[in-house]
């Protein structure tokens, strides 16, 4: 495994204290494991955050490595919406970050499988 990219909902679990969530993510950056971030899921966690949360939020970010949205992903997104908007409901955030996982070679953490129906996509399941 190359690295480990982070849906917003699995780092707002961390950043929330859900015991389930901060275990493997514990355990997931002690075996060295790098991890990453987009602007998109930047973007959807500071939708969310709460009054007080601000310091941890950016400490948190500021840990990870960042997957630049460039047009190889931006292209890999757009094929995903064309293919996966209207059979699944996939939106354009979502597309974006299957994209980076997928154009980066990581697994994609993601709370919501749902949301992600591409099949060249790979998961990290704690």
């Amino acid at each position: 495994m190359t690295g480990v990219l982070y849906d917003s909902d699995v780092i707002i679990e961390i950043l929330r204290g859900r015991s389930r969530v901060v275990e493997a993510a514990t355990v997931l950056e002690s075996g060295r494991v790098p991890t990453y971030c987009t602007a998109v899921t930047v973007a959807e966690v500071y939708a969310g955050v709460r009054r007080g949360e601000e310091t941890l939020t950016d400490a948190f970010l500021a840990a990870r490595g960042e997957v630049v949205l460039d047009a190889r992903i931006g292209r890999r997104a757009g094929e995903y919406l064309a293919r996966y908007a209207k059979s699944h409901g996939v939106e354009i955030a979502d597309a974006l970050i299957a994209a980076a996982a997928a154009v980066s070679s990581l697994e994609l953490w993601t709370l919501n499988r749902k949301h992600y129906p591409m099949t060249d996509l790979g998961f990290y399941d704690p």
